[in-house]
């Protein structure tokens, strides 16, 4: 559950809004002996992922590069204090409930905050926590007070509320320095955020496991910005719906995404009609349209007369191997004689073994002949 946990969250993904910008923070507190860091914490402006950082590391990893530059060392340092600030605080509220509940074994404290800039110039900011999976207290930056969600977070509210400092430390950075970091941003990486890049998309089939019929897979992939439309169409006009599985829009290692949608055709309509996959982003001029060519099956017949073959043709290599070692051997010097003691087993011996090599050279010519 910890592990899945985590996980979803490292690959989790903010559509945000056309004309909204967002900067959004994701950390993970695990008790000791999970398995993994204690903390983990990751950070997304839109959709593009620019930090990651564990208790494993020294300093967090910083994913763009103006952030060497002199014009990104303030934000670099800033992030970087709010980061490991961070760290310390999730540790602290994960090891503060687990005494107050008195619980034993592996348990997770997750909290999610960040900041939004629309464009009609409104601003929003929040910040939430879980624990084991369950919400459990929210902080209101308006009015500077925590809520819980469950009754079991109010020994933590009063706690949290009572330390005016930390109070400060974050209503100051919701209301103000998360907005600076994201403005910051959005001004050095305005042309990675607003570029275009075009979609390849590969078409699959395999056997359907729960039926006679042929799954077909669109795979669209290495596109950006995030937003895409993919649909399956029946004879070029017919939008299907019934009988697609549609996958989630996934991140790429190289800041692109891909997405999967999986048709299902019967034999019956794979020989009535006409399918193709077509795929709408804002990188292409016209809707792109995929067409399905149904692959042809080999028979079993077709299959069972290769593999023979092939090994009819392994096994004749083999045996013209020993066979051409067995007469290389026998290739000796001139003043090479036999032994003279045991005559007649030696001449039993030589001649079975002339009788063998015969018999060898007889079965793989016939190999190479039925090969042939």
């Amino acid at each position: 559950m910890i592990r899945m946990t985590v996980l979803g969250i490292l690959c989790w993904v903010h559509a945000a809004a056309a004309g909204t910008h967002s900067l959004h923070f994701f950390g993970v507190a695990t008790s000791e002996g999970a398995g993994f860091p204690e903390y983990v914490t990751v950070d997304i402006v839109d959709d593009v992922h620019i930090s990651y950082y564990d208790s494993t590391m020294e300093k967090p990893s910083l994913r763009t590069n103006w952030m060497n530059k002199t014009k990104g060392r303030e934000f670099r340092e800033k992030l970087t204090w709010y980061i490991l600030y961070s760290q310390e605080t999730l540790k602290w509220s994960l090891r503060n409930t687990v005494e107050h509940f008195n619980h034993t074994g592996v348990h997770i404290y997750q909290r999610t905050g960040g900041c939004e800039l629309h464009d009609d110039g409104t601003r929003r900011s929040y910040s939430s926590h879980t624990y084991d999976g369950k919400d459990f207290i929210s902080f209101d930056v308006e009015t500077m007070t925590w809520i819980a969600a469950v009754p079991q977070a109010v020994f933590y509210k009063h706690q949290r509320e009572a330390d005016k400092a930390w109070q400060q430390i974050s209503f100051n950075f919701y209301r103000q320095e998360c907005f600076q970091l994201l403005e910051w941003y959005l001004q050095y990486e305005m042309e990675t955020l607003q570029r275009k890049v075009r979609p390849a998309v590969t078409l699959i089939q395999r056997k359907a496991r729960e039926s006679a019929g042929t799954d077909v897979i669109c795979h669209v992939t290495g596109f950006y910005p995030r937003e895409v439309e993919v649909n399956w169409i029946r004879d070029g006009e017919a939008l299907l719906e019934e009988g697609v599985w549609s996958g989630e829009v996934l991140p790429n290692e190289d800041r692109t995404y891909q997405l999967r949608k999986i048709l299902t055709v019967s034999p019956e309509d794979q020989k009535k009609h006409s399918y193709s996959c077509q795929v709408d982003h804002a990188s292409l001029d016209e809707k792109m349209d995929v067409k399905w060519v149904p692959e042809a099956a080999l028979t079993m017949g077709f299959v069972a007369a290769g593999v023979l073959a092939a090994l009819g043709l392994i096994i004749a290599v083999i045996i013209g191997a020993l066979i051409w070692k067995k007469r290389a051997s026998g290739a000796r010097s001139p003043d090479y004689t036999p032994a003279q003691t045991k005559e007649r087993s030696d001449a039993s011996s030589n001649s079975s073994n002339s009788t063998n090599g015969d018999r060898c050279d007889s079965i793989a010519e016939k190999l190479m002949t039925q090969t042939e």
